[in-house]
């Protein structure tokens, strides 16, 4: 990744800070990447993106005093609260770095692993992630996760990355290639399974936040990871040709007892339950045609207020 060639320009890297609401967050996280970065200022240069996703505190203006210090942070705002992934997604569009690494402000993720992701894209790897295999959270929330990871595997269309997060080093060629994608509802992890090339994860604990609180309650968990099926997988629509393939013999053979006056009882059950099954097809079928209709809108994920922001205009 590096030359020898003391005139070489040196490679960029893009750190990628997704930020809501994170005023006493921010200063710390810009001083753990800063010490970080400080030992590989001879082999690299270093941008520092904060993704301000319409903050309603001041992480707005403790970015722009960081800013006054040092030239490689940048500030891009939106025009409101598009959520999580649309927010990674602005900064993965308009990073310039041969390498992007995402790290959320309130350093649960531990900026100081950068080190590690950036030794092992010096060994070859395309993609370097972390794996969080312990969190401080209790049990039944890490059974809950190890179950959503468990059905995304066994139910997606393409590979998945089993425990992986966004926090990871992607090249920029895989980074264009995840960017290549057009949907109303980005899921990143499921991208970097779809495009492949060399990957490797590394072990970590997860550390608890210093300061404020998350902004993941349980619903929108929930709704995360609906959403992240929903993208990933075809499985609800491929499941109900599934259930036809039995319930039409089925059919068939209650229909000819009823005939005969058998089983009378048995076929207005199997009537309840295909009325049941119709039901549940609709809905299925109702909601991935709803992002269909969205995706083609062709709608903008986000929108970057410009005005608010302190990073060059495209």
């Amino acid at each position: 990744m590096t030359s020898d060639s003391p005139a070489a320009k040196k490679p960029l890297v893009s750190i990628i800070c997704p930020a809501y609401n994170e005023q006493d967050n921010a200063r710390m996280f810009y001083d753990r990447v800063a010490a970080m970065a400080a030992p590989l200022s001879n082999r690299y240069d270093f941008e520092i993106i904060y993704m301000n996703n319409r903050s309603t505190d001041k992480t707005r203006e403790v970015v722009l005093d960081i800013i006054a210090q040092d030239s490689r942070v940048k500030l891009l705002t939106l025009s409101r609260n598009f959520g999580y992934q649309p927010s990674v997604l602005c900064g993965m569009t308009h990073a310039s770095g041969d390498a992007s690494i995402v790290i959320d402000c309130d350093c649960e993720d531990p900026p100081e692993m950068v080190t590690e992701f950036i030794a092992k894209w010096e060994e070859g790897y395309d993609v370097v992630y972390g794996i969080r295999d312990k969190r401080i959270e209790p049990a039944y929330i890490l059974r809950m996760r190890g179950w959503f990871y468990w059905l995304l595997q066994k139910t997606a269309d393409n590979d998945i990355v089993m425990h992986m997060a966004e926090f990871g080093l992607v090249t920029k060629e895989v980074r264009q290639h995840m960017l290549d994608n057009n949907t109303t509802f980005p899921f990143l992890r499921t991208e970097i399974g779809y495009v492949g090339f060399r990957r490797i994860g590394l072990n970590y604990l997860r550390q608890a936040r210093v300061h404020g609180t998350t902004n993941y309650s349980y619903w929108r968990m929930t709704v995360f990871a609906l959403g992240g099926i929903l993208s990933s997988s075809t499985f609800l629509l491929r499941i109900s040709a599934y259930f036809l393939a039995i319930l039409l013999p089925l059919n068939v053979l209650l229909t000819l007892l009823f005939l005969f006056d058998v089983w009378a009882k048995a076929f207005l059950l199997l009537v309840a339950f295909d009325l049941m099954y119709l039901v549940a097809l609709v809905g299925i079928i109702g909601v991935y045609v709803a992002r269909i209709y969205k995706n083609g809108l062709s709608r903008p994920v986000y929108i970057v207020d410009w005005k608010l922001s302190h990073f060059p205009k495209p």
